[in-house]
């Protein structure tokens, strides 16, 4: 981790932050959608007021990126609001080759997951990825740290996330190692099982 720096996201870097995506998640939906898709939703981080995003460099090479937004609630809608011709545009390749996919296109990028019921209002990370001949050498933790470390600079009392439950079983432990903890467990509407995690900021982990 010497060489590697932890930088905020710009939109220099992300075109390489899509292709680390795309060789990180081959067979994930949001993937499938294309590159100019991925890129739309990587660049709201960095044009929005409550977007918080951050890129793991080694040599000007992008390892890793991480996003979410500081106030999950009404980010993805003005997102949507703003940018929703642009998203159209570049959904089209996808939707024209699995016409079923537009049935949850907005759903799979917009709902990330209701946010826990109880605690704290929490900030949302909404998405990680890390090169997968990086993995393993902690890029994925100074990314989560970073960005953990901002949302509670900026005011935050706590994070939430949602991950897989089944066939995930080193996401779901690096997330423990990180001391995040299972708050809920649910099925999504095409019937994937999720775990939803929060991270809340007390003086242990302060």
């Amino acid at each position: 981790m010497a060489d590697i720096k932890i930088i905020s996201l710009e939109k220099k870097y992300i075109n390489d932050v899509v292709k680390v995506h795309v060789n990180a998640f081959p067979d994930f939906f949001l993937t499938f959608l294309g590159p100019k898709f991925l890129t739309e939703f990587y660049a709201s981080f960095c044009t929005d007021d409550a977007g918080i995003g951050f890129v793991a460099l080694e040599n000007n090479k992008v390892l890793g990126a991480v996003v979410g937004p500081l106030i999950p609630d009404g980010y993805f809608k003005r997102l949507l609001k703003r940018r929703w011709w642009a998203f159209c545009l570049a959904s089209i390749s996808a939707v024209l080759k699995k016409p079923s996919t537009i049935k949850r296109l907005f759903r799979a990028v917009f709902y990330r997951g209701e946010s826990p019921e109880n605690g704290p209002k929490r900030s949302l990370l909404s998405s990680i990825a890390v090169a997968p001949d990086t993995q393993g050498k902690g890029v994925g933790k100074a990314l989560v740290d970073a960005w953990v470390a901002e949302t509670k600079k900026r005011g935050s009392q706590g994070c939430f996330l949602t991950t897989d439950t089944d066939n995930n079983e080193a996401v779901n432990g690096f997330y423990q190692k990180l001391g995040w903890e299972i708050e809920a467990t649910y099925q999504t509407a095409e019937g994937r099982n999720m775990n939803r995690y929060i991270y809340d900021f007390t003086d242990e982990n302060s």
